[in-house]
C-alpha cells in the first residue's frame, strides 16, 4: 500500500490503534478522516492534529452507517482507504449463561459493523481502486477463553476477509488484514500492562508492513499466534490460556 497521498476513513479513531494509526498517517501526507460513538474524544484528536477531521458514527447503527458513509462519499470524492478498526472488548462466561446484552453488542461492533460499512462504500472502493482493511486480532487464531466471544467475532471477521479478497481479486481493489498481538490500548485495560506491546512501536511496526504488498499486516510477535492454527493447534491454545488466566483470573466450569 502507497503510504502517502491518499484520504483515508478509519472507524474507532477516537483512541488506541485507530488513533495511533490516524496521527502517523496524516503526518505521512494523507487525508484522514476518523469516527467513533465519544464525540469528546474524536475532538481530542482533531485539536491535537490539526487537519485530521473528525465524524460520529456509531458503528452497531445501520442508520448511521449509511448516513456516514452518504456523507463521505459526498464531501471526500477521492476516498480511496478504509480502515476498520473499530472494536469492542469484555470478558465473558463461556462457561455459563452468556449475558445477552455483551454478545450483540460484540457481534453487532465486531462483525456486522465492518461488513455493513465496506458494503456502503464497496462502489466507493471500486471506483478509487482503493484499499480496505480490517483490523482483527491474534485471538481470531488463538482464542482467548476469557473472551471467547470476542475472539469469536475475530475468527469470523478473517474468514470474511479472505472470502472478500478472493471475489475481489479482478477488481484493483486490496482487501488487507491488520492482526495486532496484545497491544498496550483502553481494551481490557491494557495500557499499563507490562506484557502487552508499546502501541508506539506496534503503529511503527505495522506502518513498516503496511507499506509493502503483504495483504496480513502482521508485527513480529503476531506472528507465531498467526502460524498456530492446524491438527496441533490445542497444545498452543491451551497454553496461552493457562497463561492468560494468570493474569485475568480463571474461571470455573
Amino acid at each position: 500500500m502507497n503510504l502517502t497521498g491518499n484520504t483515508i476513513f478509519i472507524t474507532g479513531g477516537g483512541s488506541g490503534i485507530g488513533r495511533g494509526l490516524a496521527e502517523e498517517l496524516h503526518k505521512r501526507g494523507n487525508i484522514v478522516i476518523i469516527s467513533g460513538r465519544r464525540k469528546s474524544h474524536l475532538d481530542s484528536v482533531a485539536k491535537a492534529n490539526p487537519g485530521i477531521e473528525a465524524i460520529e458514527l456509531d458503528i452497531a447503527d445501520p442508520d448511521s452507517i449509511k448516513g456516514v458513509a452518504k456523507k463521505l462519499i459526498a464531501e471526500h470524492p477521492d476516498l480511496n482507504v478504509l480502515i476498520n478498526n473499530a472494536g469492542i472488548m469484555e470478558p465473558d462466561q463461556a462457561t455459563g449463561v452468556i449475558d445477552d446484552r455483551l454478545l450483540v453488542s460484540t457481534v453487532t461492533t465486531n462483525l456486522l459493523g465492518p461488513i455493513r460499512l465496506t458494503s456502503a462504500l464497496m462502489e466507493q472502493m471500486k471506483s478509487r481502486r482503493g484499499v480496505i482493511a480490517y483490523n482483527t486480532s491474534v485471538l481470531a487464531f488463538v482464542p482467548l477463553a476469557v473472551t471467547a466471544v470476542y475472539s469469536a467475532t475475530k475468527a469470523a471477521l478473517h474468514s470474511y476477509v479472505l472470502s472478500q479478497r478472493f471475489l475481489l481479486r479482478d477488481s484493483g481493489v486490496r482487501v488487507l488484514e491488520i492482526a495486532p498481538p496484545w497491544v498496550r490500548t483502553e481494551l481490557m485495560n491494557s495500557r499499563e500492562a507490562e506484557q502487552a506491546m508499546p502501541l508506539d512501536q506496534f503503529i511503527n511496526e505495522t506502518l513498516d508492513v503496511l507499506g509493502t504488498d503483504a495483504d496480513e499486516i502482521l508485527v513480529q510477535a503476531a506472528k507465531p499466534l498467526r502460524a498456530n492454527p492446524g491438527p496441533e493447534e490445542h497444545a498452543l491454545v491451551n497454553g496461552f490460556n493457562q497463561q492468560m488466566l494468570k493474569l485475568f483470573g480463571s474461571t470455573q466450569a
